[in-house]
């Protein structure tokens, strides 16, 4: 369950984040403020006793600095610089209060690089005109910056819905290749699963095959040297008996 610290957190981010998709005039001071609060109750809320998860924690943290850079990138004079600091801002990923289809950071995130992006091509065009007239002609042409505005925001969520479906569409492609790629691995590897279990009974085969042909060898060894010895024995009896009778036969000379 959320701290009472967190909860005051939360309505209060909803609130900079509903300040920053509004229309603000220069001398608006109170969004700064809150953001300003929203730093000390987020130092706060990492010291409390029940913080949140650090998941959470994260993503407040990138709300917050999301606010702060918006801020900052206001503060710039060229629109050009204004367009190059919302590149770099990264809204929340997750939404802030229940009701919320898509993050309200996000939503700020788109209209703030339309608006850039209109401050771009006026100051490319020169439609820009200074002192009271151009205040006069801006006021008069209030409405219809504001249905251009909307218009481009419209045309940006639908720029990025194509990129989603695009996205998500190369992302099947993608899990159907590497489905097809997983199974064809999976029946090359079955394939030489196979083969080598085939080679392995092979192996066993010619092991007793080989097994049996040296038990036969070794026998035949065997009586190889018996009757190599018998011949032998017989031969050496011979040559004694042999010795025994010239002896005998033919005696010693005086």
């Amino acid at each position: 369950m959320a701290s009472r610290l967190e909860i005051n957190f939360i309505r209060l981010l909803s609130r900079c984040e509903s300040m920053a998709s509004e229309k603000r005039g220069e001398a608006e001071w109170r969004l700064e403020k809150y953001v300003a609060a929203l730093e000390d109750m987020l130092v706060a809320l990492r010291k409390s006793p029940s913080k949140p998860t650090q998941e959470v924690l994260t993503e407040y943290t990138r709300k917050v600095d999301f606010l702060k850079g918006l801020l900052e990138a206001e503060k710039l004079a060229s629109p050009t610089e204004k367009a190059l600091a919302n590149q770099f801002l990264a809204p929340g990923r997750t939404p802030t209060i229940a009701n919320e289809r898509m993050p309200a950071t996000k939503t700020v995130h788109i209209q703030s690089k339309a608006r850039c992006t209109g401050e771009m091509r006026d100051e490319l065009l020169g439609t820009r005109l200074s002192g009271k007239d151009g205040d006069l002609r801006n006021r008069r042409c209030l409405p219809l910056d504001e249905r251009q505005s909307a218009a481009e925001l419209d045309a940006v969520l639908q720029h990025h819905h194509n990129l989603q479906e695009k996205l998500a569409e190369d992302m099947l492609n993608l899990a159907r290749n590497l489905k097809n790629n997983t199974l064809a691995a999976q029946n090359i590897i079955k394939q030489d699963n196979q083969t080598l279990s085939q080679s392995m009974r092979q192996a066993d085969l010619n092991f007793e095959k080989l097994k049996t042909e040296s038990e036969r060898l070794e026998q035949h060894t065997k009586k190889s040297v018996n009757w190599l010895l018998w011949l032998m024995l017989i031969l050496v009896s011979f040559t004694f008996i042999s010795m025994i009778l010239f002896i005998r036969i033919f005696p010693r000379l005086r």
